[in-house]
């Protein structure tokens, strides 16, 4: 027989004195029996994970690549809707990467188990590691601020668990989002109505509703309805159908403006005649002037809206005269305060661009295009082009539209003065300002004739008209400063776990487990003939073990693959007197014999030729 001789005898180790091992009686795998399959999880394999690895320096590559398109292309096209309607989109936006990147941290997360699963043994296989550093160790459960001091083959670990430790980091980052960005095509709306004079004005319902909605606007913060914007009244116009509520149509349509045309007197005075009468007067320019008389004791606070019949031609009619607005206020020291504002509203009719929002319905601003040049009953006879002042009418015996004309006739002044008293400390700031009540009858006023505009000034149509559809369809766009650091950290990731597993690989040449080195059969396979188990007892503690290992160091035996201890002579006491429940009672440890046999010098690895001789 050659390549190591097989004792025979059962002899006393030459390693240390105090046990007794028979390694030497374990069969030489590969000759006497046969020799098992090398045990290696799937997650250490080499290819597996340089390809994981590989795959991670690529997915950094990948991502500063979409990050680039992301900026040049304005992000990515997606669906208009979510096709997956139980989910919402930022939830995707935020999940997608996620699960992008929890794979890889798990895979990592069980690759630094098993190289801490494996570092006990890859130490003993480059042999004489004392007890501290291999069999009492705990590469799995230890902290690494200790353990990555230990030895150099721990660095493999220990960078695996900086990478296990910053991948839940790369999860946080959300590398994308949506953001609407505007994409124009064309298109057509229904234009729905057209410049005309209504034939239901002097039932008063337009006026009187507009009236409603302005007084409602002022009490709660309202904003113009469809297809009116400040002075601006458009005619009406649908969108095509199917069309999308994130978007704006761009029409050109007919538009109506509406001037007031308000200013403050030139002069105002206020005299008290009796303590019941009260009289305003007000002086415009030399031959416009009026006055109005009122009764201080019908409250503190009074408005109203005369005809200033003297400011305009004999010839016109009540509901195209100028107006003026009174208003008074008894302030809280007594002091009587009045003015008054002149308004002569107008009217031009001019064909405009505007859009309106798919979503609400508002309309934008109103861009003039070219004067409206057709003629009709509101830019010809009977009209002429005057504008209705909206809030005096002619005489009438119906009882409806007297309640109608007194209910708009209170109710625009009541809307203007309310809103003079909304603003900081009340109307006084309003007529202490020489422009306040000027200002805040040109909005509220100009709100109502535009509003009323809306059915006073146009007539039913249905027309086809060109249009440009502006779709804010949403966009993929990737982070920049997220997808810079997870880039970076699936590149630098990538490399190291290269790097480690290859130093890992090279490190475990000279091992060969035949099964999971984590369980307790295991253990026991590898040390039930090595003989330092006689050294301990089930119930010591790590300090017990510790002292009762010291002086010697293990190595995995070449042929068997067993774990073998050597002694270092030169340390002491192998003896503990404590008891382990606390008493006094002493236990020794038993010695070996003195005889001696030959350490086996075959290794596992290489398969020994016993049949020649």
């Amino acid at each position: 027989m050659s390549g190591s001789a097989t004792p025979t005898s059962d002899t006393v180790s030459p390693r240390s004195q105090r046990f007794r091992d028979s390694v030497h009686n374990i069969p030489t795998p590969g000759t006497e029996v046969h020799r098992p399959k090398r045990y290696e999880p799937i997650v250490l394999n080499i290819y597996i994970v340089g390809s994981i690895g590989l795959l991670m320096i690529c997915l950094g590559i990948v991502l500063e690549i979409a990050l680039h398109i992301s900026g040049r292309s304005n992000g990515f096209s997606v669906p208009e809707k979510n096709v997956i309607t139980f989910v919402s989109t930022q939830f995707l936006t935020s999940f997608v990467p996620t699960l992008l990147v929890v794979p890889l941290a798990y895979f990592w997360a069980v690759a630094d188990w098993m190289l801490r699963w494996y570092q006990p043994y890859v130490t003993l296989s480059e042999g004489n590691a004392p007890a501290a550093r291999s069999i009492l160790l705990d590469y799995v459960s230890i902290s690494y601020s200790i353990n990555h001091f230990i030895l150099f083959p721990q660095a493999p670990a220990l960078v695996n668990k900086c990478i296990n430790t910053h991948c839940p980091f790369c999860r946080l980052h959300a590398t994308a989002c949506w953001i609407p960005i505007s994409g124009t095509t064309t298109a057509t709306a229904t234009s729905m109505r057209n410049v005309g004079l209504s034939t239901t004005i002097n039932q008063l319902t337009s006026f009187l509703a507009s009236a409603g909605y302005v007084d409602a606007a002022v009490y709660n913060n309202l904003q113009d309805p469809s297809f009116v914007h400040g002075g601006w009244s458009a005619a009406p116009f649908a969108p095509p159908a199917g069309s999308i509520l994130n978007g704006t149509l761009a029409v050109n349509t007919t538009a109506i403006q509406t001037h007031v045309n308000c200013i403050k007197p030139t002069s105002f005075t206020t005299t008290n005649l009796t303590s019941s009468n009260v009289v305003l007067s007000a002086t415009f320019s030399p031959s416009c002037n009026a006055s109005l008389s009122l009764d201080p004791n019908d409250g503190p606070d009074q408005f109203s809206v005369t005809a200033a019949s003297t400011c305009a031609p004999s010839y016109q009619d009540q509901n195209f005269q100028p107006v003026v607005f009174w208003y008074y206020h008894l302030s809280d020291n007594g002091d009587a305060l009045g003015t008054a504002v002149f308004c002569q509203p107008s009217i031009a009719i001019f064909v405009v661009a505007t859009t309106m929002n798919l979503n609400d319905g508002s309309m934008g601003a109103c861009i003039i295009v070219e004067p409206f040049e057709n003629t009709n009953n509101v830019t010809g006879n009977p009209l002429n082009g005057e504008a209705f002042n909206g809030v005096m009418f002619d005489a009438s015996n119906n009882t409806y539209l007297i309640a109608r004309s007194l209910a708009i006739n209170s109710g625009i002044p009541g809307a203007i003065y309310h809103f003079a008293s909304q603003q900081p400390n009340g109307p006084q700031s309003v007529f202490d300002d020489p422009y306040g009540f000027v200002n805040a009858t040109k909005k509220i006023y100009t709100q109502y004739l535009s509003i009323a505009a809306q059915t006073i000034y146009f007539l039913p149509n249905n027309e086809t008209i060109p249009a440009q559809l502006t779709s804010d369809l949403p966009r993929l766009f990737v982070e920049s400063l997220p997808a810079h650091l997870l880039s970076i950290l699936f590149i630098c990731i990538g490399i190291a776990s290269l790097i480690v597993h290859v130093l890992h690989k090279r490190s475990r040449r000279n091992l060969w487990l035949t099964s999971p080195p984590g369980s307790i059969a295991t253990i026991v396979a590898l040390t039930s003939r090595s003989g330092f188990g006689d050294l301990l007892l089930p119930y010591d503690d790590v300090s017990r073990m510790k002292n009762n290992l010291a002086g010697l160091t293990f190595r995995l035996d070449k042929r068997t693959g067993a774990i073998v201890a050597e002694e270092d002579f030169g340390v002491g006491n192998t003896s503990d007197n404590t008891a382990l429940l606390g008493g006094n009672g002493d236990y020794d440890v038993k010695m070996g014999a003195n005889n001696f046999s030959p350490l086996s010098r075959t290794s596992f690895k290489d398969k020994a030729e016993f049949e020649s001789s």
